[in-house]
């Protein structure tokens, strides 16, 4: 089984986050890989996975970094297949990594999801690698209706929650 998606972090204090990545390309039965790289710290390794990671049957590439973040746009500037990054609640509530992640030039665009998203990032990941598997597109349609079902679920739970004052 070779990966179709990749899951790079910056350090690997940022998986309990990005477990949620993890799960979901799990729970959808797509192959992937994680690794731990730094832009910073392990650069010419970066430069390495990024030139390989088409070759190597990767589709899209989740990127998660905090604080200065470069790591997703790094990786952007060296690839043609989609990046999605995913910022890390490390410092300053986020907002560093966010800004970061989404302000990238013109040519190296991020998809970039909410501070501490990974669930969001291999959602869109999935349905990037959709539009090309009707498989997967059929799963990702049992994912969102089953997310309708709970929320109607839930509103139906609240009808039996009791209040003095409540009208429903």
């Amino acid at each position: 089984m070779n990966p179709k998606v990749s899951i790079i972090m910056g350090s690997t204090s940022d998986l309990p986050v990005m477990k949620k990545a993890a799960d979901f390309l799990n729970e959808m039965q797509i192959p992937f890989e994680i690794n731990a790289l730094s832009a910073h710290r392990t650069p010419s390794e970066v430069e390495e996975f990024a030139k390989n990671a088409e070759s190597r049957g990767i589709q899209v590439i989740i990127a998660a970094a905090g604080m200065a973040a470069h790591l997703p746009g790094v990786i952007a500037s060296m690839v043609k297949i989609p990046v999605i990054g995913v910022p890390i609640k490390a410092s300053l509530d986020g907002l560093d990594a966010l800004l970061a992640i989404v302000q990238m030039p013109p040519g190296i665009p991020v998809a970039t999801v909410g501070i501490d998203g990974a669930q969001n990032a291999a959602i869109l990941a999935a349905q990037i690698m959709a539009t090309a598997d009707k498989e997967l597109s059929a799963k990702l349609a049992e994912f969102k209706s089953s997310l309708k079902k709970k929320i109607v679920k839930a509103n139906e739970e609240l009808k039996e929650v009791k209040y003095d004052f409540k009208t429903n």
